[in-house]
C-alpha cells in the first residue's frame, strides 16, 4: 500500500494487484467482496456503487483513459461521531476500483480517523488473502 500525494493536495492510499494475485476477476467482484465487509462492520454504513466509468463514458466529451477498462466506488461512511458541523465535509468515504489490461488497483482518500483508515487499508490488503 502507497501513500500518494494527488494533484499535489489530495493525500491517498493505493495499493495496485495484477490479475494473477487476486481470486477476482473483474472490478464487480471485488466491489462485492468489500460490500461484504463493510456490511459486517459494526459501524459502517454502506450507500452506494457508482460506476465512474458508466457515467463518463456517458458524457458528451467524456474522456477515459484507454487503459481503463472499468471504474467503480463503493461508497459508505463510518459516522460513530458527530462533534462538529465540519465532519461532514470529510464524509461519506469510498474505495476506488479501477481495472487495467493487467491489474487492479484500488484507492482511497485519507480520512481524517486513523481508526477508518486503518480499517480501510485492512479491507483493501484483505482481498489477496480471502479465499472463497
Amino acid at each position: 500500500m502507497k501513500q500518494k500525494i494527488f494533484k499535489e493536495k489530495y493525500h491517498i492510499f493505493e495499493i495496485e494487484y495484477k490479475k494473477s494475485e487476486l481470486p477476482y476477476k473483474s472490478v464487480d467482484e471485488i466491489i462485492s467482496a468489500l460490500q461484504v465487509k463493510i456490511d459486517a462492520h459494526p459501524v459502517i454504513a454502506f450507500i452506494a456503487i457508482f460506476d465512474q466509468y458508466k457515467h463518463t463514458s456517458s458524457l458528451e466529451g467524456g474522456e477515459i483513459n484507454p487503459k481503463i477498462k472499468a471504474a467503480k466506488n463503493i461508497v459508505f461512511c463510518f459516522g460513530k461521531e458527530l462533534p462538529t458541523p465540519e465532519v461532514l465535509a470529510v464524509r461519506p468515504r469510498s474505495i476506488g476500483v479501477c481495472e487495467t489490461d493487467d491489474s487492479f488497483i484500488l484507492n482511497f482518500l485519507e480520512a481524517p480517523n486513523e481508526t477508518a483508515n486503518k480499517t480501510m487499508e485492512e479491507f483493501v490488503k484483505s482481498l489477496k488473502t480471502y479465499i472463497y
